[in-house]
């Protein structure tokens, strides 16, 4: 079986290229080339387990574990090779933004808090935070991702999409190295499953898919999830989503179905049943109430 690798270009523009590593499988090992141009800002987010990158301008080695990622300054033009190991798939995605747009967008001139934002990024300070062990990434992160990798518009729409997303991350990353506990080595899988939550318990959302998406095992999920806050992830959903559906139902304007929908509830069945479970009542019952 020949080992299909694949280097897809997402987006170009003048300032800012996004590359995605995608093996399908491996034999032994998958290998990949990175290019970053002069004067060019590289987001590099590691989407598979065991990644060694090798920088050859300085002869570093790094290897990196799923989910971490590093922002990285390159001012003259650089490649590094990036490879797996132990027969696992290679993925990773590369955001290369030009110097001066970051220039133009930080304005350091603006303000002291701007020029030390981008002194640190030219330093190379958004490698580590803390010691040697890069970051990783957020649950926000995660989805920004997705949706960069998912969006199908073309032209002026996917340049003004691309560069806020873009902005987003970068406030993302901002913000965790601006963080006072920055001394964990792992991220804190309770509170990131509950923002991720928190944020899109209306969705149809599963503990599943979640996991999937955040790179987290879904037992450790489940279980670190109920060690700290003494509920299950699906309890804590169910929680949420009936206390939106009370607040939805006193408005009899809104369908039974559009509540259902807007809970995340893809059949009205599971709805109701869900409801009246909580509530004692259905919801068309407590509308006559």
């Amino acid at each position: 079986m020949k080992k299909q690798s694949k280097k897809r270009l997402l987006f170009q523009s003048d300032d800012i290229q996004i590359l995605i590593q995608e093996d399908l499988y491996s034999e032994k090992f998958s290998r990949s080339n990175i290019i970053e141009a002069k004067s060019s800002f590289n987001l590099l987010f590691m989407l598979s387990p065991s990644i060694h990158l090798e920088a050859q301008d300085c002869s570093s080695h790094f290897l990196f574990k799923q989910n971490q990622y590093i922002l990285h300054y390159s001012s003259q033009e650089n490649v590094g090779e990036l490879w797996s190991e132990n027969q696992e798939v290679l993925k990773y995605l590369q955001i290369q933004i030009d110097y001066n747009y970051i220039f133009n967008l930080i304005n350091p001139e603006a303000n002291n808090e701007s020029a030390n934002i981008l002194e640190s990024m030219i330093k190379n300070n958004y490698i580590f935070l803390h010691k040697q062990t890069p970051p990783y990434m957020t649950v926000e992160m995660h989805m920004i991702l997705e949706e960069i990798v998912s969006y199908s518009k073309k032209g002026v729409i996917q340049k003004l999409f691309v560069e806020a997303k873009i902005i987003k991350l970068l406030i993302l990353i901002f913000e965790q190295f601006n963080e006072k506990n920055t001394f964990e080595e792992t991220p804190k899988t309770p509170s990131m499953i509950k923002k991720f939550v928190d944020e899109n318990y209306h969705k149809n959302i599963k503990v599943e898919e979640i996991g999937k998406l955040i790179g987290i095992n879904q037992n450790k999920i489940r279980k670190e999830f109920k060690a700290q806050y003494h509920i299950t992830v699906s309890d804590y959903i169910s929680e949420l989503r009936m206390l939106k559906a009370k607040k939805l139902i006193i408005n009899k304007d809104i369908m039974i179905k559009e509540i259902a929908i807007e809970c995340g509830y893809e059949y009205v069945q599971n709805f109701t049943r869900a409801f009246k479970k909580k509530f004692g009542v259905s919801p068309e019952k407590l509308r006559t109430l």
